[in-house]
């Protein structure tokens, strides 16, 4: 595997500007501490921990009350853009700030146990890929599909070759910017920004990564996703 430093660098878009209803919280998710840190800090300090990233553009609620208080609006390498209605247009305002990138990263707010040995295997995609990939995990769990409209098992779904799909998700920028632009224009439904590129006829490469790559959605992933972050900054301290 080449040296990731040598590469050019990269640029981070990380959308924020969602409400996260479902944490039941007085605050966006993104705002919620785990530590002495909110999970939108954890999140962008894991993506600046690698040398290839160097700025990392925020997009943001029109009525976001919280960002500016954070160190990271006095961040130099961290720039602001206000973000839209859904992910995909939260994504496209990062990407018009993004112009002098050939490659983009994409990652969530609220995502803060990424682990550095991901970040660098997903990086190195560039180098065998032109589409791009993304970090995912193979399901391991049975899966039911349910009745519609009834908590019900339909079936079960047959789990070979099922993938968790997980942030960051790296491709080029003129690329993504074409499929969101066009799936946004066309109506498609656009879940992350992979699903943009295969609705334009695309394959991403699967990158695999770790399972505790998790997502705050739920209060009690809050607690586990501390836990899994505790291990990673001891490891990085040791």
């Amino acid at each position: 595997m080449n040296n990731l430093s040598t590469l050019a660098d990269v640029i981070a878009v990380v959308p924020a500007a969602g409400i996260g209803s479902r944490m039941q919280a007085t605050c966006p998710k993104q705002y919620l501490t785990i530590g002495q840190h909110t999970l939108l800090e954890h999140s962008i300090a894991r993506l600046f921990s690698h040398p290839a990233i160097k700025q990392v553009i925020v997009a943001l609620s029109p009525d976001d009350r919280h960002f500016a208080a954070l160190p990271l609006a006095r961040d130099p390498r961290v720039l602001q853009v206000t973000g839209g209605e859904t992910r995909a247009e939260s994504v496209l305002a990062g990407l018009q700030a993004a112009q002098g990138a050939s490659w983009v990263l994409v990652h969530d707010a609220a995502r803060p146990c990424l682990h550095p040995d991901d970040l660098q295997h997903l990086l190195s995609v560039r180098q065998q890929s032109r589409v791009g990939g993304i970090l995912a995990a193979p399901v391991r769990d049975t899966m039911k599909r349910g009745e519609p409209g009834k908590a019900a098992i339909a079936h079960t779904v047959e789990r070979e070759d099922l993938w968790h799909a997980l942030t960051p998700q790296f491709f080029p920028h003129a690329l993504l910017t074409a499929c969101l632009t066009r799936a946004l224009a066309e109506g498609a439904t656009i879940t992350d920004e992979a699903s943009a590129l295969e609705y334009c006829g695309y394959h991403p490469v699967l990158v695999s990564g770790r399972s505790d790559n998790i997502k705050v959605t739920r209060p009690e992933d809050l607690a586990l996703a501390a836990f899994y972050l505790s291990q990673i900054q001891l490891k990085e301290s040791a």
